[in-house]
């Protein structure tokens, strides 16, 4: 991964099973977000390919990427709501671009999605009337609108208090379970990794390139990396 001549990560290669919760973790400024987005389209890598389910997206054409595209279900950090649209409105955005349903049955599926994340009865609000932990499940909702079958999330916790956090890591993984999706996210919050993450990538900031791969949790224990170490037992006494 690089902007212009400055690489900002090298040498990455891991492997994500279907069905799991893979966190990228690692500390501010080392790519995360980045790879987050060559992930689902929105930048090439400088070099190498990312695949799914053996296809090479970057080397695909536009129409083959279009359709692995189809597949995602995304989230961004300060939930990306369009403030002049109600939330039945915002989840019936990609009904409405990528099905050929009627009116009423999308405002059905919009509802459905809502009722999903703990918003049924708020078809009809604004993001600027609710609290900024629903606006994150609204994005939710309109991030499975089309029962995707990988879900990325950008620092879905970002700006939660500890409760709120712990709701939506419980309500990722109840969807991750209910969709047979696989999720994958960029977090720092280290409650929500050791919680809920199956497998996970640590980028490492000084040398550039990952150093840790595998279960955050046995990482904890087992990582021989200080940096890792580190990171996951931060407050350990």
């Amino acid at each position: 991964m690089a902007y212009g001549e400055v690489v900002v990560m090298q040498g990455l290669d891991f492997t994500i099973g279907r069905g799991e919760v893979f966190v990228i973790m690692g500390g501010s400024g080392c790519g995360k977000s980045t790879l987050l987005r060559h992930m689902i389209g929105l930048i090439p890598p400088a070099g190498g390919e990312i695949e799914y389910h053996g296809v090479g997206f970057w080397g695909a054409s536009e129409e083959r990427r279009e359709s692995i595209k189809r597949a995602f279900g995304v989230t961004f950090q300060q939930g990306a709501l369009w403030s002049s649209l109600t939330l039945a409105e915002n989840v019936m955005l990609p009904l409405g671009e990528y099905t050929d349903l009627a009116p009423d049955e999308m405002a059905e599926v919009a509802s459905l999605k809502l009722a999903l994340v703990g918003l049924a009865g708020f078809e009809g609000y604004y993001p600027s009337e609710i609290s900024g932990g629903m606006q994150k499940r609204a994005a939710l909702a309109r991030a499975i609108a089309l029962d995707p079958e990988i879900l990325f999330f950008d620092e879905p916790s970002a700006g939660l208090d500890p409760i709120s956090s712990r709701r939506l890591d419980e309500l990722i993984l109840a969807l991750r379970d209910s969709l047979g999706a696989t999720v994958v996210m960029v977090t720092h919050e280290l409650a929500s990794i050791l919680s809920i993450a199956d497998n996970s990538v640590f980028l490492d900031v000084e040398t550039r390139t990952m150093i840790a791969h595998g279960d955050p949790k046995r990482l904890r224990e087992t990582s021989l990396e200080p940096r890792v170490k580190a990171f996951l037992k931060r407050g350990d006494v």
